[in-house]
Protein backbone atom coordinates (compact mmCIF):
# COMPACT_ATOMS: atom_id res chain seq x y z
CA UNK A 1 0.00 0.00 0.00
CA UNK A 2 1.45 3.41 -0.97
CA UNK A 3 2.28 5.90 1.76
CA UNK A 4 0.36 8.66 -0.02
CA UNK A 5 -3.31 8.79 -0.89
CA UNK A 6 -2.52 9.87 -4.46
CA UNK A 7 0.38 8.73 -6.62
CA UNK A 8 2.48 11.12 -8.68
CA UNK A 9 0.90 9.67 -11.82
CA UNK A 10 -2.55 10.47 -10.45
CA UNK A 11 -1.50 14.00 -9.46
CA UNK A 12 -0.22 14.64 -13.00
CA UNK A 13 -3.77 14.02 -14.28
CA UNK A 14 -5.38 16.58 -11.95
CA UNK A 15 -6.53 20.06 -13.07
CA UNK A 16 -4.08 22.99 -12.91
CA UNK A 17 -5.43 24.01 -9.49
CA UNK A 18 -6.77 21.76 -6.73
CA UNK A 19 -8.20 22.05 -3.24
CA UNK A 20 -6.21 21.66 -0.03
CA UNK A 21 -7.61 18.22 0.94
CA UNK A 22 -6.53 16.77 -2.43
CA UNK A 23 -3.05 18.28 -2.10
CA UNK A 24 -2.74 17.02 1.47
CA UNK A 25 -3.62 13.52 0.31
CA UNK A 26 -0.89 13.65 -2.34
CA UNK A 27 1.62 14.92 0.22
CA UNK A 28 0.69 12.21 2.71
CA UNK A 29 -0.28 14.67 5.43
CA UNK A 30 -3.57 15.56 7.08
CA UNK A 31 -5.83 18.22 5.69
CA UNK A 32 -5.60 20.19 8.93
CA UNK A 33 -1.81 19.84 8.86
CA UNK A 34 -1.61 21.43 5.43
CA UNK A 35 -4.05 24.20 6.40
CA UNK A 36 -1.86 24.94 9.44
CA UNK A 37 1.29 25.00 7.29
CA UNK A 38 -0.40 27.42 4.90
CA UNK A 39 -1.54 29.61 7.79
CA UNK A 40 1.96 29.78 9.29
CA UNK A 41 3.72 30.31 5.96
CA UNK A 42 5.52 26.96 6.02
CA UNK A 43 3.53 25.20 3.30
CA UNK A 44 5.64 23.08 0.96
CA UNK A 45 3.40 24.11 -1.97
CA UNK A 46 2.34 27.45 -3.40
CA UNK A 47 -1.24 28.51 -2.85
CA UNK A 48 -3.59 31.20 -4.08
CA UNK A 49 -6.60 32.49 -2.20
CA UNK A 50 -9.68 33.23 -4.29
CA UNK A 51 -12.79 34.47 -2.49
CA UNK A 52 -11.63 32.96 0.82
CA UNK A 53 -10.94 29.61 -0.89
CA UNK A 54 -7.37 28.32 -0.81
CA UNK A 55 -6.20 26.77 -4.08
CA UNK A 56 -3.03 24.71 -4.52
CA UNK A 57 -1.15 24.97 -7.80
CA UNK A 58 -0.82 21.45 -9.18
CA UNK A 59 2.42 22.18 -11.06
CA UNK A 60 4.04 23.21 -7.79
CA UNK A 61 2.70 20.13 -6.04
CA UNK A 62 4.23 17.94 -8.75
CA UNK A 63 7.55 19.73 -8.34
CA UNK A 64 7.51 19.12 -4.58
CA UNK A 65 6.59 15.45 -5.03
CA UNK A 66 9.46 15.04 -7.48
CA UNK A 67 11.82 16.44 -4.85
CA UNK A 68 12.14 19.90 -6.37
CA UNK A 69 12.82 23.10 -4.48
CA UNK A 70 10.62 25.53 -6.43
CA UNK A 71 8.11 26.06 -3.61
CA UNK A 72 10.79 27.30 -1.22
CA UNK A 73 12.53 29.50 -3.79
CA UNK A 74 9.50 31.76 -4.38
Amino acid sequence: MPARGLTLAQVRKLPAAIDVPTAASALGISRSGLYEAIRTGSSPVKTVTVNRRIIVLTADLIDVLEGGDRAKAG
